[in-house]
This record gives C-alpha cells, structure tokens and sequence, in this order.
C-alpha cells in the first residue's frame, strides 16, 4: 500500500522526535512518503497531488485545520485511474488521521484517542485489519469541512483566539471562553440581527444573530467535555443547524449552560434548530465572521452548504 503523510510542522502537540517514531511506525505497515507542509492552503496542494499520482492512503498529522486542507486537496483532486462509475469515496485515497493539534475535534469524533501514540497505535491496527468507513462531508460554496461551520459569533471568536495565537498564546479552553466573553461584550451587534436561512421549497428564516452548522457531533471540546449545540448531527446524515434569534445575555447563558450540559438539548425562544438538511443558504444584509473546522476565512455576505454524503472513506 502507498501512502503519504502529510506533516505540519508547526502541530501544537508533537516533536520531531515523536514524529521519527511516527514515521517509522507507519513504514512497518505501509510503502511512505513523508511531505511537509511550508503555508497555509499548502496541505490542499499535497492531497491532491498524492491522489493524482494514484497513493492508496493519505495520512495527516496536525490539527483540524491541517485535516480540512488535506479533505478538499482529496476531494478536488482527478485522478487519471478514476473509474466515474464508483462511489466517489472508492475513487479517492482513504484518510487516516494522526492527532497533532489542540484540540483535534475530527479525530475524537472518529472515535481516536486524543494523543497521538495512542492514535496511531488504532489507525495501525485499522490498518492491519482493513478497518474503514466512509462518512458524508459538508460543503459551503466550494470548500468541504468535515465537522463545522460557524457564521457569526462563533467564528468571531475563531478569528480572536487566531490573532492570540499569532502573538504567541497557547490555545486552551480558557483562551476560548474569554475570547467568547469579551467579543459578546464588546465586539458583537447583540440588538439588529442580520442572518436569513432560506431553504428549498420553505419559508425563509429571518433576523437570526449567529448560527452553527455541524457535519457531525460533538461541534467542540472544552478540555474533555463534549460541546453539543447539535447532539443528534452525524456523519451519517446530513446537516444541523442550531441558531439563536437574539443575543440577550440571560437567554444565551441559559443556551450555553444547555450546550454543554451532559445530555444537551438546546431549546427555547431565542432558538432555532434543523436537523439533517441537505442544502440551505444564510444570507446576511451585512458581512459576517465565517470558519470551517475552526478555521476563521473572512467575513461573508452569503454562504451555500451541501451536504455531501458518503464523499470519504477513513481509517478508524
């Protein structure tokens, strides 16, 4: 079997050390080659070169933004040996992923262990036993995302703890939660909600505040605990959405003390949620934060989500 590992350098949880033994791991199993990636969008160009050259196996190691670029090189890639009449999941290398990052959300919703050496001992074993499964992705205009997709207050904080990190903080649970504190505070237009979701063949949804897409659940971690806006997303199914109408401080505590209690189930007045959707479209009359996989990409006026199921097979 020939396979590609495709390494960020900068992963928040690993060495070079832990990286050699990595390497020699995967080469008792599999015919490797290794690639490191040099910029952002650089992890997309090496999948989809990997897939065209016609490799069997695509292996990352790095956080969810390294899994999200590596996803889209997969899915955009055109392999000369294609047959269009497989499954598109058959057509493509399968993906096995090494948690490396901070919090590696991709991963743990696939079941693996949150460090690496123990996650890398199961993809062995999947490896050997040919252990695998093909799971539906999400699409927002052109780009796929495997777990999330944020417009609005979520991908606000996104873009605040990115800047933090770029001035050197470490990402943690807390850098999160006060990011999210003092940009509702003070960064956020808590009174004149924007956001229309406009469904086929449904009435519009209008004057909604932020709204949470998920491909699966959870749609975080803080630490150990499971973040659940929507409890019942899948990869199995298509998309769920949960948005709040309006930002009131005691109505969003009560919604977030639900999110993240055991068994969340997030309902009341200033709530609003779908379940398994295949394609819908949020439009705003000015420019919202938007991210995928927790990655922050700008600011958007209108974004198109797809489902798009059964699109990957991985090692798990």
């Amino acid at each position: 079997m020939r396979a590609v590992l495709v390494v960020n350098p900068k992963a928040t949880t690993t060495s070079e050390r832990s990286r050699d033994v990595l390497v020699r791991a995967l080469r008792s199993e599999v015919d490797l080659t290794v690639r490191y990636t040099r910029r952002r969008g650089h992890a997309t160009d090496l999948a989809r070169e990997a897939a065209e050259q016609g490799v069997d196996l695509v292996v990352t190691l790095g956080g969810d933004g390294t899994v999200n670029e590596v996803v889209n090189g997969l899915l955009t890639a055109q392999p000369a040996t294609m047959d269009p009449a497989r499954p598109s999941a058959e057509r493509l290398p399968a993906l096995a992923t090494v948690p490396g990052g901070s919090t590696n959300v991709f991963a743990r919703a696939l079941g693996l262990p949150r460090e690496w050496p123990e996650g890398t001992s199961m993809i062995l074993e999947g490896l050997r036993l040919g252990r695998s499964r093909t799971i539906g992705l999400g699409r927002a205009d052109d780009r796929y995302f495997t777990f999330c997709a944020g417009f609005g207050l979520d991908a606000a904080v996104v873009h605040r703890v990115e800047t933090s990190r770029r001035k050197g903080r470490v990402s943690t649970p807390a850098l999160y939660l006060r990011s999210a504190i003092s940009h509702y505070f003070v960064g956020s237009d808590r009174r004149h909600p924007t956001i229309r979701l406009e469904r086929p063949d449904e009435p519009a949804e209008g004057e909604l505040a932020t709204v949470i897409v998920q491909n699966t659940a959870p749609w975080t971690y803080l630490g150990e605990r499971e973040v659940n806006p929507n409890p019942e997303a899948s990869f199995d199914l298509g998309l769920d959405v949960m948005a709040l109408r309006q930002l009131r401080v005691a109505s969003t505590a009560r919604t977030a003390a639900q999110i993240l209690s055991r068994r969340p189930d997030p309902h009341g007045r200033q709530v609003f949620r779908l379940h398994d959707l295949d394609e819908f479209i949020l439009v705003s009359s000015r420019p919202q934060p938007f991210q995928l996989d927790g990655d922050y990409l700008g600011e958007r006026e209108k974004v198109r989500f797809t489902s798009v199921p059964a699109a990957l097979r991985v090692i798990c």
